[in-house]
């Protein structure tokens, strides 16, 4: 900072709160005094970059307030009359968030006595104006006897000043000087004043005085609005159309609210005037462009066709006001013609203004909302994206409003009051397409999921569900793609032909799931996706389970990898026993990527997934699960339901003996060699030690019995299998334990070699409704033994 180096020195400056947040105390006594010092010849760059530092110090509340106020208050008050007015303006809302947090005491002796000189004549006209400013700010800051006492002078003073830049600031403060001094004070101080600088010579202190009194309404009671404010306002009016377009602009915006503030007053006579006021507004500009000849119109000017434009903009932003304050019963027959011109006005932003308050009209409109219906299609069709942008933002709810709040509500004739509806959305999407603005693409997509509540389903069928699915073919934009999925699987959910949802199902399997470019695959499985959060789940598994299954043989690494990111999703979609046929799929989808996939980024991902898929449960189905005990008794299976597992371990854990166990895995044993010689076998029995006998009795419970399942062709080739931890189950690999895990192929079994309490063996199996993978211990009858099993193939 004392090195004179302006850039150094504003690097200081912007690390004042990181200054203030390590070390406070050495900042206020070494670094601050520089500071001060130095910013009396600094310049804008780092005046304006210490007014900030100064505010983030006061946000992030490093000190104490009255620390802020001893330290930092005097040289934000000593930099107020900077002579560069940005400077000024940076130094004064620094202040003005002070004095929020600052006591009233501080307040009173450090502001406001100073400011009793700051207002005089004799100070500078930046002083006076930072004056005003400050004063608006304290008006919420003291009781009221204290403002009449010591700010209500100041006030009055400054409302008389000899310049219109400080009449005009203190105007647009006196709305904060009537909110601190009340109702009363306001009727017989503020007023009166207000109405003075409404017939000032300067248009712009009439025009901050014509605001001040709208946003004042509410505190001016019933005989001031007739008496004081009503003739006012008639004379703007009058004014504005004549001698001072200054304050047509403000006029047209606040319309509105000063109708509706008004209204309870107005005679009927002068209820038309105003809505004839409004109208004439509505097409200011208009009529010189259609009635007149080219010579008037290159006379027009350029700023005054601005103007015109702004205030035609500012009368489509009051129009749900102006709905308000003629009725909505009479909404045709007084402002049906003037909502028609301002839908088909032609500059942009006036139609912006229209598509945005469109819903709060249709709201208003309710039962007759209907009569709005070609407006709706003319902004759909609009050739600016802008207004079609503007207008996607409520179309749920507008279309919804249009097909039910109108006579023709009845299913049947959905399309009745708007027959335009399809050909104007088809055109929309279209144009949104060839268009770069993906974005809008993006949300027009994502608001017509909408429509199956709109229109029927054939009409989405044939005019909306195929031109999603090319979206989703052929765009090269992924989150118009992704809205494109979401929006067609909304289609399909809602359509109730089994032979259109079978086609569609089909395509999507065909031309995405199985498509040749893998952009396609992966978007596949994005729909994949949003199928599972909108279908039930045995909608999946019927017609989507097997093709995602599918993709673990994909020759691309990143449609592995994100299917791998999408298995626990997956998972969860299956009931047991019900879908047990597709958890073996997984499980050999699963062992197919440990034993076989060379990507290690996928590997990674792989593994991870398993240890997820381990922890996951599957939920059971319950109608048919309390039938599975009596069948697995009776019946040979290739593998015992989890429902039975689940049985088990109940009994387990609750004490029951384990005879009945043996009994059953004895039995299953013994059938298994007879009944299976024909098929191949994949077996997983990770044996750990186990020294309790607690440890040893769950262990054979949870196995049951040597699971054996029939295995698909290509996996069948379990000798194939790379050495290593990615070919052993999952449970093995993830623990470290995969090298130490031998595979024995012999030319009639598999064979498990256990030695004592240290034996490992592990062969591919099937999962329960926990792990995908079980472990077994070799239990012995009596005197912990390891055994032999076999099992024929």
């Amino acid at each position: 900072v004392s090195s004179g180096q302006d850039i150094q020195g504003t690097s200081v400056v912007a690390n004042l709160p990181v200054l203030m947040r390590q070390n406070p105390a050495e900042t206020l006594r070494r670094v601050l005094p520089k500071i001060r010092e130095v910013l009396h010849v600094a310049g804008v760059e780092m005046q304006l970059t210490a007014a900030v530092s100064f505010l983030t110090v006061l946000q992030e509340e490093s000190v104490s307030i009255h620390t802020y106020s001893h330290s930092f208050l005097h040289i934000i008050l000593h930099n107020l009359e900077h002579r560069d007015a940005g400077v000024s303006n940076a130094w004064l809302e620094t202040l003005l968030a002070v004095i929020e947090a600052l006591p009233k005491e501080t307040i009173r002796h450090e502001i406001l006595n100073p400011l009793v000189s700051k207002a005089q004549l004799s100070q500078t006209l930046q002083s006076r104006l930072v004056t005003c400013k400050i004063l608006g700010k304290l008006a919420n800051k003291f009781e009221a006897h204290i403002i009449k006492r010591e700010i209500l002078p100041l006030v009055k003073s400054l409302c008389h000043d000899v310049e219109y830049e400080v009449r005009t600031c203190m105007c647009r403060q006196l709305e904060h000087i009537a909110q601190g001094v009340g109702t009363e004070l306001t009727k017989t101080v503020v007023l009166p004043e207000l109405v003075e600088l409404a017939r000032d010579e300067g248009s712009s202190v009439r025009l901050a005085a014509f605001e001040t009194l709208v946003n004042l309404l509410d505190m001016i009671d019933a005989d001031d609005r007739s008496q004081t404010v009503l003739p006012l306002v008639k004379s703007f009016c009058e004014k504005s159309f004549k001698a001072d377009e200054s304050i047509l602009v403000s006029l047209s915006f606040h319309l509105g609210k000063l109708c509706n503030g008004l209204y309870g007053i107005f005679t009927p006579e002068q209820h038309l005037r105003f809505l004839e006021f409004y109208k004439k507004l509505s097409t200011l500009g208009l009529q010189q462009e259609n009635g007149h000849s080219d010579n008037q119109l290159q006379l027009q000017a350029l700023e005054q066709e601005k103007k015109y434009i702004s205030v035609r903009k500012n009368c489509a932003y009051n129009f749900p006001a102006m709905i308000v304050f003629v009725d909505p019963k009479n909404f045709h027959l007084e402002l049906y013609s003037i909502f028609f011109c301002l839908c088909h006005d032609p500059e942009v932003p006036v139609r912006y203004t229209m598509a945005v308050s469109f819903y709060e009209v249709a709201k208003l409109l309710n039962s007759s909302v209907y009569t709005i219906h070609k407006e709706l299609v003319t902004l759909l069709q609009d050739e600016s994206l802008e207004v079609l942008d503007a207008l996607v933002g409520h179309l749920p709810e507008i279309l919804e409003l249009m097909t039910n709040g109108g006579d023709s509500s009845g299913s049947e004739s959905k399309l009745l009051s708007i027959p335009d509806l399809i050909p104007a959305l088809t055109a929309a999407e279209q144009r949104a397409a060839s268009s770069l603005k993906w974005r809008t693409h993006e949300k027009l997509l994502q608001k017509y999921a909408c429509l199956p509540h709109i229109i029927s389903s054939d009409q989405i069928y044939y005019r909306f569900l195929h031109r999603m699915l090319t979206i989703i073919l052929t765009n090269n934009v992924l989150p118009v793609q992704k809205a494109a999925a979401r929006t067609l699987c909304v289609y399909l959910r809602y359509n109730r032909k089994q032979e259109q949802r079978h086609e569609v199902i089909q395509k999507l399997i065909e031309q995405l799931g199985q498509g040749k470019s893998y952009w396609n695959r992966l978007r596949f499985l994005d729909t994949c996706e949003f199928i599972m959060e909108l279908f039930s789940k045995s909608f999946f598994c019927k017609y989507f389970f097997l093709p995602v299954l599918e993709l673990t043989h994909d020759p691309v690494a990143n449609v592995r990898m994100k299917l791998c990111y999408l298995l626990p999703k997956v998972k969860s979609t299956l009931k047991i026993p019900t879908d047990k046929h597709l958890l073996q799929q997984l499980e050999l989808c699963i062992r197919k990527l440990l034993c076989q996939e060379k990507d290690k980024d996928v590997l990674t991902i792989v593994k991870r997934t398993v240890l997820e898929l381990d922890r996951m449960e599957i939920s059971v189905d319950v109608f048919q699960g309390k039938f599975c005990k009596n069948h697995l008794l009776g019946q040979e299976r290739q593998e015992p339901s989890p429902f039975e597992q689940l049985e088990k371990e109940k009994q387990q854990n609750e004490g029951r003996s384990t005879n009945v166990n043996d009994k059953i895995f004895e039995k299953k044993r013994r059938d298994s060699k007879t009944s299976m010689l024909t098929k191949s076998i994949t077996l997983s029995v990770p044996v750990s030690s186990s020294t309790g006998k607690e440890d040893k009795k769950s262990k054979l419970v949870r196995s049951q019995s040597f699971n054996t399942q029939v295995l698909h062709p290509k996996y069948s080739n379990i000798d194939k299998c790379p050495n290593k931890s990615s070919a052993t189950g999952y449970a093995s690999s993830v623990s470290g334990m995969g090298k130490s895990c031998m595979l024995s192929f012999s030319d009639d079994s598999f064979r498990t070699h256990s030695t004592g309490n240290s034996g490992n063996a592990a062969f591919p199996s099937s999962s329960s409704s926990h792990n995908l993978f079980n472990s077994a211990d070799q239990k012995s009858n009596g005197n912990k033994e390891s055994q032999t099993r076999k099992i024929s193939m």
